[in-house]
């Protein structure tokens, strides 16, 4: 049986993430999310593995060891993530101009622009979700 650490660290490189991603999307130091992936934290929090399993769109279950397969647990169809991509685009290009990425008056570096670009695009995923879960009658919810 595969260790919560090897998975945690098999899924981060599987989805060509950074340690310093997993370590901004949970809200830790780049240090707190390399000792999840060595194996120091032993009790990593459930709500951690939740965030994680979102992170990796996998389930919590497969991190910890008690399912075999990962199961994608996104709950929206191919054209909703289209649109979802279509948004994000249109909302980077509306962006782009030299004063509307900045902070403080400094112009933002690539690396910023990818992070917002990132937690734009987590944002539009998760409101469509509550949408989706919001206004689908029960009758047809899964």
């Amino acid at each position: 049986m595969a260790k919560v650490n090897d998975r945690i660290k098999s899924r981060r490189l599987a989805m060509n993430l950074t340690l310093l991603d997993v370590a901004d999307f949970l809200g830790v130091k780049e240090a707190t999310a390399q000792r999840y992936e060595s194996g120091d934290i032993k009790n990593i929090k459930h709500e951690t593995i939740v965030s994680l399993a979102e992170l990796f769109k996998c389930s919590p279950a497969y991190l910890m060891g008690w399912e075999d397969e990962v199961k994608n647990t996104s709950t929206l169809t191919p054209k909703e993530e289209r649109d979802i991509a279509k948004d994000l685009e249109q909302i980077m290009s509306d962006l782009e101009s030299e004063s509307a990425l900045a902070f403080h008056g400094e112009v933002m570096d690539e690396e910023d622009r990818e992070l917002l670009r990132r937690s734009l695009e987590n944002s539009l995923i998760i409101a469509r979700q509550m949408a989706k879960k919001k206004f689908t009658p029960k009758k047809y919810q899964k």
